[in-house]
């Protein structure tokens, strides 16, 4: 039977929602091929696995090593080629997330086949699959099919809805024996500069930060408004430029990529660098005191005040709304 390989991926210990969101864009590439879940790690993995089932898998695989507890690309590399061989996939998809974008390029070369990378949507009409990706900077989306060889693509979050879960679904969950050797590069210990609630990258709700928002202190104010939203907090590059957050949360051309359903841009004046990371998402409101600030150009809704009066005033409004709700 024809499959598609959907590589899942961790984070402490949990699949992102992206590996979901991988699935049902495995889905949309041919819903009457097998779909056969990868999880890596160094320990136990069925109960992800599961996850992977009753998110829309048909079975899945799971890989232990101990070479495997912490990301690298040889090692990662190994476990997955290992499964492609006997698996001999029609398809592989993995979330556009800094792993995927480091893994499935090599993966790629060794398969030496072609990859589609960032996609936000995928079609289907009589003869072919399109897959759409956006260039330029967020300005323009080009479409593509693949003629030949491994449906191979990476999936932007938050852009293909993942599928209802469903405990009722079962699947044959299999344990495949990899030797994860010879690796130039071990992973020890992650230690993290900045934790977040929510991951930025899948978060629904974020707040990000400018240089309008002045100081470190200033960014309080929105960790607070992102925790009454249940979101994330991003900044600018120029915001972390300034010292003013850690450069784990920039967004923009050389930052993150984010989708949100909402995204509230505080103190940003709107530099087309900041653009590329954020124009696509669902809601845009701008919050400047500036009226002439190119952030507004893509605005959904904006607000054109201080910063430092608006956000408290939006705090007071959330919390009666969620309150009532």
């Amino acid at each position: 039977m024809s499959k598609i390989l959907v590589i899942g991926e961790t984070r402490d210990g949990e699949l992102r929602n992206v590996s979901f969101e991988a699935i049902a864009a495995a889905k949309k590439i041919n819903a009457d091929k097998e779909i056969v879940g990868i999880v890596i790690g160094d320990d136990n993995l069925d109960a992800l696995a599961n996850e992977l089932i009753y998110y829309g898998a048909d079975r899945a695989v799971t890989i232990t090593h101990e070479n495997l507890k912490n990301y690298t690309s040889e090692g990662y590399g190994q476990a997955i080629l290992a499964v492609v061989k006997e698996e001999s996939p029609d398809g592989i998809v993995m979330g556009h997330t800094s792993i995927g974008k480091d893994l499935t390029p090599k993966l790629a070369s060794k398969l030496e086949t072609g990859l589609v990378s960032d996609v936000v949507d995928i079609e289907t009409d009589e003869e072919d699959v399109i897959f759409s990706r956006p260039i330029y900077s967020g300005k323009a989306f080009e479409k593509k099919i693949i003629t030949d060889g491994i449906s191979f693509v990476t999936i932007r979050p938050n852009n293909i809805p993942a599928l209802e879960r469903d405990e009722s679904r079962t699947g044959k969950v299999e344990t495949k024996e990899v030797d994860i050797a010879g690796l130039r590069i071990i992973v020890k210990d992650i230690i993290r500069k900045a934790s977040e609630s929510v991951d930025l990258s899948e978060a629904n709700v974020i707040v990000a930060g400018g240089r309008g928002v002045k100081s470190a202190d200033g960014f309080k104010l929105l960790y607070e408004l992102a925790d009454i939203l249940g979101g994330a907090v991003g900044a600018s590059r120029g915001a972390c430029d300034a010292a003013y957050c850690d450069y784990s949360l920039q967004i923009g051309q050389t930052g993150k990529v984010v989708t949100p359903d909402l995204y509230i841009a505080v103190g940003i004046s709107g530099a087309i660098q900041h653009l590329a990371g954020m124009s696509n998402s669902k809601v845009i409101v701008a919050i400047n005191k500036d009226p002439e600030a190119n952030i507004f150009n893509i605005a959904d809704y904006g607000i054109v005040g201080d910063l430092f009066e608006v956000i408290p005033i939006l705090e007071e409004e959330f919390k009666k709304m969620l309150v009532t709700s």
